[in-house]
């Protein structure tokens, strides 16, 4: 499975007159470059002693404060390449940062690559007395503003949020002394380039700018003409390159066995596996499936909330979850070692697209596997993309249980114990008395929205009996907004007296009505006392959906469009 590789690192068993990559004897140290050796300390407890290529290449010059330019591929070390730097210099500051006014600035494009920056940089900017903290969307604003005015060393942000605090004033960037743009292709990609253009704007224009990214087309090339003057370039490899140590295959299965290989790919064992699929339903659906079958997997993608997304990723990286189901979006920036199986689920929409998501695995010269899931029509648009991705992968038929999709994967037939839905509710329901919102039974004092009678009901109760609030659905008892009997307030149904445009004869009736008894307010289209209806007379003024099907209840979309990754819906076998 291994591809045979031309130029190893020499062990020390080979012959001596051999000439000796950089890994086996770096032209220097850490120690060599001048860096302070608390941090050269750090880095030798997270056992890092000797540079990256990358690293060799562009420390050099970064600590000299040349403006840089850095070609690599993701998972290369471009973090310690720009990061060390910046705190090189700024440990050279006696003084603490003004507040509000970052010394120095990292740009990243997605939240998760801001936090495992952080992470990265955090034990070497503690090691001096510096501080490091992230500013991005999906986490509460005015703690990053408070942290603003405390001051702040290395500040990492997406360009979204910066813009939220250069707009509301709360983040001043006439201070910054060097500025870094990591994944800048990617960025591009995303659609930040006016964003990230405006922020280089604010930084001085004499201060030094890094970029780094694993490929540059035009885009990032225009930014790089705007505001890298006078840069050096280094680059370890081509862009469109694949790992040396990763084997790409694509893996063709009839129309119909998709859904089974796939669940036997993320029964395999050992290991941790992602899987990349085009949209936020088809990761739902993709999950959902692989659990009914007794499979620990998660997504991660842009529907869900930050912590949410954290939480998945933290679970990913110890191990508890061994399947992450990603879209390209949410994956950009994942670094976590350890990923041995990267699975197309879905095409990728272009070459770009299939690089970023192979690289998630071999990672720091850890070996991968990458396969494609392909059905017979899509085995020409995934051929294209690999070959103009630089990569040369191995086409094999493969089905359910067969020794080729073992051999590749490691897979094996799931247990098929269903584990529980991934965002399942916890059970309230199980015990009278107190309920919190949304309860379904009786007794006690109930919360928003409960469904039944007796007791304390606060908004929106369906049923009679004792004091109820705004918008009940029966008749008993004093009820708040939009009674049904007796007087009235705005748009009630039934008797008693009318405001303008009622449809009723009975009372006093404003102008046009068509119907009789009672008072009713603007538009009402109904006399009896069924459910109220919003302007748009199809769904409730509050609780959940209940026309959407006449059959009952509320029915997603999902139950009637086919997942992206699979088949269709589930059948049964």
């Amino acid at each position: 499975m291994t591809h045979a590789v031309s130029n190893t690192p020499v062990s020390t068993t080979s012959d001596t007159t051999a000439v000796p990559t950089p890994a086996a004897a770096p032209a220097f140290t850490f120690a060599d470059l001048g860096l302070p050796e608390a941090v050269v300390a750090a880095l030798a407890r997270n056992s890092i002693t000797v540079p990256s290529p990358i690293q060799e290449k562009a420390l050099p010059d970064a600590i000299a404060g040349k403006n840089v330019l850095g070609r690599a591929q993701t998972g290369s070390g471009k973090t310690l390449a720009f990061g060390l730097p910046i705190l090189q210099r700024l440990s050279l500051h006696t003084d603490r940062p003004a507040a509000k006014r970052p010394r120095s600035l990292v740009l990243v494009p997605t939240r998760e690559l801001a936090f495992q920056v952080v992470e990265s940089l955090a034990p070497y900017a503690n090691a001096q007395g510096l501080r490091v903290m992230p500013a991005v969307g999906g986490t509460p604003f005015n703690k990053q503003v408070e942290q603003l005015r405390r001051g702040v060393d290395v500040l990492v942000a997406t360009p979204g949020r910066l813009a939220d605090h250069l707009r509301q004033g709360t983040c001043i960037l006439d201070s910054i002394e060097i500025t870094a743009l990591d994944e800048a292709d990617q960025m591009a990609d995303m659609g930040f380039l006016p964003e990230v253009r405006a922020v280089l704007a604010d930084t001085p224009a004499d201060g030094q700018r890094m970029l780094f990214s694993a490929t540059l087309d035009r885009e990032v090339q225009s930014l790089v003409r705007q505001f890298l003057p006078d840069h050096v370039e280094h680059s370890t490899q081509d862009g469109k390159a694949s790992v040396r140590t990763m084997d790409h295959y694509v893996l063709m299965v009839d129309r119909g066995q998709k859904d089974l290989v796939l669940s036997e790919i993320g029964a395999r064992e050992g290991g941790r596996t992602i899987m990349f699929a085009r949209t936020k339903l088809g990761c739902d659906g993709i999950t959902d499936r692989l659990r009914a079958l007794g499979i620990a997997a998660e997504s991660l993608h842009g529907g869900k909330a930050q912590n949410q997304r954290t939480r998945v990723l933290e679970r990913f990286k110890n191990g508890r979850t061994p399947v992450l189901v990603a879209t390209d979006v949410a994956a950009r920036g994942i670094h976590v070692d350890g990923i041995d199986l990267v699975v197309h689920v879905d095409p990728p929409a272009d070459h770009k697209d299939y690089l970023h998501r192979a690289g998630r695995t071999a990672r720091a010269g850890e070996k991968g596997t990458v396969v494609a899931i392909v059905l017979p029509n899509q085995r020409r648009q995934v051929l294209r993309l690999t070959g103009m991705a630089g990569v040369k992968a191995t086409a094999v038929n493969v089905s359910p249980g067969s020794a080729e999709l073992n051999s590749i994967t490691g897979a094996k037939k799931p247990t098929g114990e269903p584990l529980r839905a991934e965002s399942a509710p916890r059970d309230r329901n199980s015990r009278p008395g107190y309920q919190g919102s949304n309860p379904r039974s009786g007794g006690g004092y109930q919360g928003s929205n409960p469904r039944s009678s007796g007791g304390y009901q606060g908004s929106n109760p369906r049923s009679s009996g004792g004091y109820q609030g705004s918008n009940p659905r029966s008749s008993e008892g004093y009820q708040g907004d939009r009674p049904r009997t007796g007087y009235q307030g705005s748009s009630p149904r039934s008797e008693g007296y009318q405001g303008s445009n009622p449809r009723s004869s009975g009372g006093y009736q404003g102008s046009n009505p068509r119907s009789s008894e009672g008072y009713q307010g603007d538009r009402p289209r109904r006399s009896d006392s069924s459910s109220y209806r919003g302007s748009d007379n199809r769904r409730p003024a509050s609780g959940p959906r209940q026309d959407e099907h006449r059959s009952g209840g509320f029915r997603s979309r999902t139950e009637r469009r086919s997942y992206d990754g699979f088949d269709g819906p589930a059948r049964s076998h």
